[in-house]
């Protein structure tokens, strides 16, 4: 089984929805309901096959980029990408390259507005990542490699480390501006 970096990081482009959801509060409990979930791009790249094949059991060295994406595409409806970028290489050859792009369209009633962001950068995601692990670790296996096994993400941990890198951000601005 290959190991994938356990300090996997979103990449930070795209953190946020593309516009500011406005959340419109109705009658009624809260609620999120999945409409739909597909894979919208996936790429495998074998560039030294057959090759890399013949290699002489190195191990190989992983990069794993993951990223998630949101944008409203209609009433309280709302698409969250989840992107996976891995790069399998021995030394400076590259095993293989896989890219893919798993979404889901969600339906989120009644949710105040302060609460919508972390529903769609956090919940959302979380729901996706078991079914983007599986076609990440089944394409790998199927270009004839150990299956990549991507550990679980703490989108959670992730969405307050851009929150607070936004904050300190922010804070540095108008210092910047009045020197």
């Amino acid at each position: 089984m290959a190991d994938s970096d356990p300090n996997q990081q979103a990449n930070g482009q795209g953190e946020q929805p593309a516009a500011a959801p406005q959340a419109r509060v109705e009658a009624g409990p809260p609620s999120m309901s999945v409409r739909a979930q597909y894979l919208k791009d996936l790429s495998f790249e074998n560039p030294r096959a057959p090759a890399s094949f013949q290699d002489n059991g190195q191990q190989p060295q992983f990069q794993v980029d993951v990223n998630v994406n949101a944008a409203g595409t209609g009433d309280h409806v709302f698409e969250v990408e989840l992107s996976v970028s891995a790069r399998a290489s021995r030394g400076d050859l590259t095993a293989f390259v896989i890219e893919a792009t798993y979404a889901g369209l969600f339906e989120i009633r009644n949710v105040p507005a302060e609460h919508l962001e972390p529903i769609i950068l956090v919940e959302c995601p979380r729901i996706l990542f078991p079914f983007m692990r599986q076609i990440v670790s089944d394409a790998t296996r199927n270009g004839n490699f150990p299956p990549l096994m991507l550990e679980p993400i703490d989108f959670f941990a992730i969405y307050q480390r851009n929150k607070m890198q936004q904050a300190a951000q922010t804070a540095q601005q108008p210092a910047t501006a009045n020197a």
